[in-house]
């Protein structure tokens, strides 16, 4: 099981063990190769157990901050609230398609998604 003890974290800095969904949705971004996205629902659908896009979604927002928290994004290519510019700046620097690289940002989720596999590899 992964601790986190990061601090950029969004636990509140608290850290602590993780569940096992948790740790699993943070494989999976960790997994994620740089210039590639998946939305919440794809991390969802690809660890099955009936968790939706939301559950993803809360494990993002508090321990996001411990993978490559930008290659998880809304299915239709933004990135989560407020975090346009910091997104935008990580997209850039790994070469990842782009719709619109002005507010909205908007990742081309026809190119830029990752189709993984249960293994870890992509489709």
């Amino acid at each position: 099981m992964r601790v986190t003890a990061d601090p950029q974290a969004h636990d509140g800095g608290h850290g602590g063990p993780l569940d096992d969904f948790a740790d699993r949705v943070l494989d999976v971004v960790d997994a994620i190769p740089p210039g590639r996205v998946m939305s919440y629902g794809d991390v969802a659908e690809y660890l099955g157990g009936g968790r939706g896009a939301r559950q993803v979604g809360r494990v993002m927002s508090r321990y996001g901050g411990a993978v490559a928290w930008w290659r998880v994004i809304h299915a239709d290519g933004t990135p989560p609230p407020c975090h346009d510019g910091t997104a935008l700046r990580h997209y850039r620097a790994e070469g990842t398609p782009l719709r619109s690289a002005r507010p909205p940002v908007r990742v081309d989720m026809r190119r830029a998604r990752w189709p993984a596999e249960p293994g870890g590899g992509p489709a």
